[in-house]
């Protein structure tokens, strides 16, 4: 009898859902590709927002001098010389030996003072470690300009340095609060244990800190690096204050606004010299880019 009845069960039985799971798939599959062009459309948009005055100011330094002035967007002909004439400007080789000791010198003499006190406030257990980290913090919150009078009293009385980017150099060597802050947020990702076995296999602090700690540390390091570099490249306050009497001492930043008022009718000059500034900085991150993020993303997980 159940036999039987088999064939009845099947035949009344209710019909399979294949239809609505394939509707309720394509629903789905219809959002995630709304939700895909949605966010890549925001990224495009966020790209060109960043990207189209870089091609414009580009674009405007191949121009004649003549075309410059006008509304065109694109080039009738592409005067590469413009980057010749703005290299052979006098002063502008100057200016970039300059800005290449200021900013080459002092992020090394920054990342080199700044790791030290790093390491102590991330691993060390000393009376006043919270109370020298506020001090770190609150020396992050001091504009510059509140102490620029006072320093330059004494760089340009007592030192008598005025006229020369030393400074703005020398101050590296004793840390800036930011890179030591940065650095020891990234200092306290690394584990203990690490130290532990190395003191354990008779390393010494500094041992430690040379042959343990710094090759775990690099993206860090490269942050920090990158950082300062940028700030000291694109520095302009500094050098308008202790150099802006000796066109010998000038940067790029500061020379770039006399070239400009050199050539305030020569758009095109203006803007190769302009895109001769930020292309060594926009060199310097795309290669770098990889360790700079890293860096700045992991200094997060602890606090």
């Amino acid at each position: 009898m159940t036999d039987l009845l088999d064939p009845v069960r099947k035949a009344t039985a209710a019909p399979p859902e294949r239809p609505v799971r394939t509707a309720a798939a394509r629903t789905a599959r219809r959002k995630a590709l709304l939700h895909w062009i949605a966010v890549h459309s925001l990224g495009i948009a966020a790209a060109l927002f960043f990207v189209l005055p870089f091609v414009f100011v580009v674009l405007t330094s191949l121009m004649s001098d003549q075309q410059a002035l006008t509304r065109d967007l694109t080039p009738n002909t592409w005067e590469w010389g413009n980057y010749e004439r703005v290299f052979n400007t006098p002063g502008f080789l100057t200016w970039w030996r300059n800005t290449l000791l200021y900013a080459g010198l002092g992020t090394v003499l920054t990342v080199v003072s700044s790791i030290p006190v790093a390491y102590a406030l991330a691993k060390f257990r000393f009376r006043g470690r919270k109370l020298s980290l506020m001090l770190v913090i609150s020396m992050m919150m001091l504009p510059p300009q509140v102490v620029i009078i006072p320093m330059y009293l004494f760089w340009a009385k007592q030192m008598d340095l005025s006229g020369t980017l030393w400074p703005l150099i020398i101050p590296m060597a004793f840390g800036d609060a930011f890179s030591i802050f940065l650095l020891r947020q990234f200092l306290l990702t690394i584990p203990n244990e690490y130290l532990d076995a190395a003191k354990v296999d008779g390393c010494g602090e500094f041992r430690t800190l040379m042959k343990v700690v710094l090759p775990m540390a690099r993206p860090g390091i490269a942050a920090v690096a990158l950082f300062q570099f940028f700030a000291a490249w694109n520095d302009y306050f500094g050098p308008q204050i202790y150099a802006s009497e000796n066109p010998a001492a000038w940067t790029l930043s500061y020379g770039l606004e006399s070239f400009k008022g050199a050539h305030h009718t020569d758009w095109n000059l203006t803007m190769a010299a302009t895109v001769l500034v930020m292309a060594p900085v926009i060199a310097v991150f795309f290669f770098a880019q990889k360790a700079f993020v890293e860096g700045v993303t992991l200094t997060g997980v602890k606090g």
